[in-house]
């Protein structure tokens, strides 16, 4: 009896666990050490970070910290781009949520763009944002749209035309992120049968 008991509070316990991971992928804009960003990509290429804080763009730009950075399409910090013609810029994040339940899926950030963007899960808007500074801050968030094997976030952003004087760039941050693993069929099995075994047993104990 007390075996069967151990077995399903066994069984029960690791599904529990299993509610606590994070999402793996989802990182900030700049956040490895080094100067070239491979987690986000432009057109298939790795991203630069912006490394000199007191260059251009700036202070125009909200200051780096030590958990994200801005990054850009070129090696050369405060490259002008777009002289005549408005231009666009998709930065793609990828994650796997592999072996996790997609709808028990979540997070929640921020982000900033020279000079504006739109960002996509998987295809489906979640909201912009118009400019750079320390105020400038857009909400990021979601708890839908998930796929339960690879998932893509997009980020469209518009640089404007200028001609000089015109950079562009990209600032992400994520500030919490919530995943429910789904538990392996040895687990639920071991559940079932310790389930099975009290049931039995405490037939038996009543005959």
């Amino acid at each position: 009896m007390k075996t069967a008991i151990f077995a399903a509070a066994l069984a029960l316990s690791s599904i529990g666990a299993a509610q606590a991971d994070t999402i793996n992928g989802l990182v900030n804009t700049g956040a490895a050490a080094g100067l070239v960003d491979g987690n986000y990509t432009l057109n298939g290429n790795a991203s630069y970070v912006t490394a000199t804080a007191g260059a251009f763009p700036f202070p125009h730009w909200s200051a780096n910290t030590a958990t994200s950075r801005w990054i850009m399409p070129t090696a050369l910090q405060g490259e002008s781009f777009d002289p005549s013609a408005n231009n666009t810029y998709t930065w793609h994040l990828g994650f796997d949520l592999s072996g996790y339940d997609a709808a028990s899926a979540s997070f929640s950030g921020r982000f900033a763009a020279d000079n504006a963007a739109t960002v996509y899960l998987n295809g489906h808007a979640l909201g912009t944002t118009n400019g750079f500074g320390n105020g400038s801050w857009a909400s990021l968030s979601a708890s839908s749209y998930f796929l339960s094997g690879a998932n893509s976030l997009d980020f469209v952003v518009t640089n404007y035309a200028q001609n000089g004087g015109n950079p562009t760039g990209l600032r992400v941050e994520f500030d919490q992120s919530n995943v429910t693993a789904v538990p392996e069929p040895e687990t639920y099995a071991m559940l079932m049968a310790g389930l099975l075994l009290v049931g039995a047993l405490a037939r038996r104990r009543k005959a």
